[in-house]
C-alpha cells in the first residue's frame, strides 16, 4: 500500500465474497495515505476507489411540555437576579448607609463594569466556547452574593465605610459575571427559534418581580431589618443556584444540541469547511487478479460485508474525519464581521439603546429618592415593584406576533423620553415636589414598565431574524453592546438629575426629612 506514516492500524477483518475474493477492512485513527500525495502531485493512482456515505439529517426535535422555554425564562432570571437583589433592598441600604447616594453609586458601578464586560464578551465570542462563558458568568454572580450576605449582612465584619466599598466591589464583580452571562445567552437563544429570545427577556422581568415580592414579604413578616435582609439574600442565592443547575441540564438536551449544531454547521458551510460525510477507500490489488478475471466492477456494501464481482483482492480503509486546528480570527476579520451585522440591524440597535437609556435615567436611582410622609420608606419599594411587574407584562406582550419596521420601532422608543420630566416633577423641588401625591409616580412607573418591557424586548427578538443563521450569535452579542451602551448613558444622566434634585440639601437624609415633616 505504500507509506501510511506512523498511524496505528486496527486489526484487519477479512470477508470472503461468494466469488472467492478476499476483502480486508482496516481503520486508522489518523490518515496520511499515499493517495493524497499522488493527488497533490497530479499523479494518477490506479486501483484506488473512494466512496462517500451521505450524512443523514437529524429530524427536528420538539420542545415537549415547553420545558426548554421555561428553562430559558429561568436563565433570564439568573443573570439579573443578583443585581436586583442588591438594589431592591433599598430600605436596608438607606438604613445602613444613611445620607449617601448608595443606590446611584451601585447603578453606575454596575453599568460601567457591564459595558466593559459586554465589549470583552463580544470580542471573545469566537475564541471561548459559549457554555464556558455562561458558566464563568454564573460563578462570578454567585460568589459576591454569598460573600456579602454572610460576611456583611449576617456577620457584620466591616465598618460602615468598608461595607460601602465592599458592596460596590461586589456589585462590580456581579456586573461582570451577569453581563457575560446575559450577552452569551442572547447569542445562545439567537441560534434557537425566536420565542426563546422572548423567553429570556421575560425572565429578566421575572427576576425583578420575584425579588420585589421577596423583599415585600420578608419585610412584612419579619420586622428586624437585619434578619429579613439575611433571609432575602439567602433566597436570592438559592434561586441563582437553581438557575445554574437547570442550565447545565438543558444544554445537554437533544433540542438545544440540534439547533446549536445546525448553526455551527451553517457557519462551517459559509467558511467552506463543511463536513462532506463519512468516507472510505477501497484498494484493489491487481497483481492477484486471475488472467481471465473481470476488473473494474464497483463494490457495493451489504451489512458489514463487501461484495466484489470479479477476481483479485480488495482492501477497504475507513477514513476518519480530518483533524482541524482551531484558529482565532484576525482583528480585521472580527471588525468586518461586526460591521456587516451592524449594517443590517442598526435601527434595532438604536431602538434598544434609546429604550434602556430613558429607563436608566429614572430607574432605580431617581425612583429610590421619591418619598412620602404617609408611606415613608415603603413608597420606593412599591414603585420598584410596580415597575418590575409591569415590565414583566410588557415582555409577555412582546411575544405577540407583529413584524415591526426598524424605523417605526425607533420612533416609538424615542417617544418614551416624556417620562423623564414627569418623574423629575415627582421629586423637584425638594420637600414640595410639583406632583406630590404618591399615585403619580406609581402610574408613571406602571406605564414606563410596560413600555420598557415591550420596546426593550422586540428589537432583540427581531434582530436575530434579520441575519443569516450563522451570524445570529454575533447579532445577539452586538445587540447586547447597544443595550449596555444605553444603560451606561442613562446612568450618567441619572447622576446629573440627582445633582439637580439634591442641590442645596444633603443627599437623601435632608430630602427625606423635608418630605416627611412637610
Amino acid at each position: 500500500m505504500g507509506s501510511v506514516g506512523a498511524e496505528r492500524r486496527r486489526q484487519a477483518t477479512p470477508v470472503l465474497t461468494p466469488e472467492g475474493n478476499v476483502v480486508m477492512s482496516f481503520s486508522f485513527e489518523s490518515y496520511q495515505l499515499e493517495e493524497e500525495d499522488c493527488q497533490a502531485k497530479d499523479i494518477p493512482d490506479k486501483g484506488v476507489l473512494t466512496f462517500t456515505e451521505p450524512a443523514f439529517e437529524e429530524p427536528m426535535p420538539d420542545d415537549r411540555y415547553h420545558g426548554i422555554y421555561f428553562a430559558m425564562l429561568l436563565a433570564g432570571v439568573g443573570f439579573l437576579l443578583p443585581y436586583n437583589s442588591f438594589i431592591t433592598d433599598v430600605d436596608y441600604l438607606h438604613w445602613k448607609f444613611r445620607g449617601t447616594s448608595i443606590v446611584f453609586d451601585m447603578s453606575l458601578t454596575y453599568i460601567l463594569v457591564a459595558l466593559v464586560a459586554v465589549i470583552l464578551n463580544n470580542a471573545l465570542v469566537e475564541m471561548l466556547s459559549l457554555h464556558t462563558r455562561i458558566t464563568v458568568g454564573y460563578l462570578f454572580a454567585l460568589g459576591p452574593l454569598l460573600f456579602v450576605s454572610i460576611c456583611d449582612v449576617w456577620l457584620e465584619q466591616f465598618t460602615t465605610k468598608q461595607a460601602y466599598v465592599v458592596n460596590l466591589v461586589a456589585v462590580g464583580v456581579v456586573a461582570f459575571g451577569c453581563t457575560v452571562q446575559q450577552s452569551s445567552f442572547y447569542g445562545y437563544t439567537g441560534m434557537l427559534p425566536k420565542r426563546y429570545t422572548q423567553g429570556v427577556m421575560t425572565g429578566e422581568s421575572t427576576a425583578g418581580v420575584i425579588i420585589s415580592l421577596s423583599r415585600i414579604f420578608t419585610k412584612l413578616l419579619i420586622k428586624n431589618e437585619k434578619k429579613n435582609t439575611i433571609i432575602f439574600f439567602f433566597f436570592s442565592v438559592s434561586m441563582e443556584l437553581m438557575c445554574f443547575v437547570l442550565h447545565l441540564l438543558v444544554r445537554r438536551t437533544r433540542f438545544v444540541r440540534y439547533y446549536t449544531k445546525r448553526s455551527c454547521h451553517d457557519h462551517a458551510e459559509m467558511r467552506g469547511h463543511a463536513d462532506p460525510g463519512t468516507g472510505y477507500r477501497v484498494h484493489h490489488d491487481a497483481s492477484t487478479e486471475e488472467d481471465n478475471g473481470a476488473v473494474g466492477a464497483s463494490p457495493s456494501e451489504f451489512g458489514n460485508e463487501v461484495e466484489i464481482a470479479g477476481g483479485g483482492t480488495y482492501m477497504r480503509f475507513d477514513v476518519p474525519k480530518p483533524k482541524k486546528k482551531k484558529s482565532w480570527p484576525s482583528i480585521r476579520d472580527m471588525i468586518l464581521h461586526r460591521y456587516v451585522v451592524s449594517r443590517v440591524i442598526w435601527t434595532y440597535m438604536l431602538s434598544i439603546a434609546v429604550t434602556y437609556f430613558i429607563t436608566l435615567c429614572l430607574f432605580p436611582g431617581l425612583e429610590s429618592e421619591i418619598h412620602n410622609a404617609t408611606l415613608e420608606d415603603w413608597l420606593p419599594i412599591l414603585i420598584m415593584a410596580i415597575f418590575n411587574m409591569s415590565d414583566f407584562v410588557g415582555k409577555i406582550l412582546a411575544a405577540l406576533p407583529y413584524d415591526w419596521k426598524g424605523s417605526r420601532l425607533l420612533l416609538f422608543s424615542c417617544v418614551r423620553v416624556v417620562f423623564i420630566p414627569l418623574f423629575v416633577m415627582c421629586v423637584y423641588p425638594v420637600g414640595s415636589p410639583t406632583l406630590s401625591h404618591p399615585a403619580w409616580p406609581c402610574v408613571f412607573s406602571l406605564l414606563m414598565g410596560i413600555s420598557n418591557g415591550y420596546f426593550g424586548s422586540v428589537p432583540m427578538i427581531l434582530a436575530a431574524g434579520k441575519v443569516v443563521p450563522e451570524q445570529r450569535e454575533l447579532a445577539g452579542n452586538t445587540m447586547t453592546v447597544s443595550y449596555m451602551t444605553g444603560l451606561m448613558l442613562g446612568s450618567a444622566v441619572a447622576y446629573f438629575a440627582y445633582g439637580i434634585i439634591a442641590n442645596g440639601s444633603t443627599p437623601h437624609a435632608e430630602a427625606l426629612h423635608n418630605s416627611t415633616s412637610g
